[in-house]
């Protein structure tokens, strides 16, 4: 995923709500959002999870549980060697957890036994938002209520431009400082319209975060909100969100299916 906002604590009725897109090859096989364990391995969490399943290195890259735990994750630009797990395995990690804080201190345990490549990975409930970030060493930072956008570069008005890839990073930096200034919340804006806006942005390309490139781009789009009592709703495009439309999942019989490759 490469682009990542999330209005926390902002609004009363939803003190969670993401809007996200995904940038992958086209050719990366995945399912669908659905329900299924956080904790397939039966290592002690009965939590379940909604998110979508990443079926070449296992995991999944965006998703929320059934304690009101949304967790997401983008890749962070950074020369680092190959790691030894899949980054979307801490995703899954995570939302076998029952709060966005005992989420961090499970990732900041497991940073410590077992490399990774770079990344950035946002914890957020009702009552924390954490972003731990990681370049071979993990950077955790607790964010204030508000609204938040991450990129593979940084966040907010924060980035860094690697030399490997300078255009696109300078590119992209210039990509999120405006999204993040045009997602500030209007006046009496509600979650819903908020989140209505945020995936309209997603799916503009003025703002650039729609991709469609030669065997990689935008392959799908995820809007999740927590509401005051911790129930999630998650709503689904499985192709870039110019062009297709957010379904909401079910999470009691949501079923396997695939995110587009279309170009």
């Amino acid at each position: 995923m490469c682009t990542l906002t999330v209005a926390w604590q902002t609004f009363e009725s939803h003190p969670v709500v993401v809007a996200a897109n995904r940038d992958e090859r086209y050719d990366r096989p995945s399912a669908a959002p659905r329900s299924v364990p956080a904790d397939p391995a039966g290592n002690g969490s009965d939590r379940r999870m909604v998110a979508p399943v990443d079926e070449e290195a296992g995991g999944t890259w965006i998703g929320y549980n059934d304690a009101g735990v949304v967790a997401a994750l983008t890749n962070q630009w950074v020369q680092l060697p190959e790691g030894e797990r899949s980054r979307g395995l801490l995703v899954q990690d995570a939302l076998a957890r029952e709060s966005a804080e005992a989420a961090a201190r499970a990732v900041e345990r497991e940073l410590a036994e077992r490399r990774y490549e770079g990344f950035f990975l946002l914890l957020a409930d009702g009552n924390a938002c954490v972003l731990i970030g990681y370049d071979g060493g993990p950077t955790i930072t607790h964010l204030d209520p508000g609204v938040h956008v991450v990129m593979n570069v940084g966040y907010d008005a924060s980035y860094f431009v690697p030399e490997a890839r300078a255009d696109v990073a300078e590119r992209q930096a210039r990509n999120g400082r405006r999204l993040y200034g045009e997602l500030r919340p209007e006046p009496s804006e509600g979650a819903l319209e908020w989140r209505d806006r945020a995936a309209s942005c997603l799916g503009d390309h003025d703002y650039g975060v729609c991709i469609h490139g030669d065997g990689f781009g935008t392959r799908s789009s995820s809007l999740i909100t927590v509401d005051a009592a911790g129930n999630g709703e998650y709503r689904f495009a499985p192709g870039p969100p110019c062009e297709t439309d957010y379904e909401r999942i079910d999470a009691a019989v949501a079923e396997p299916g695939s995110e587009s490759r279309r170009t």
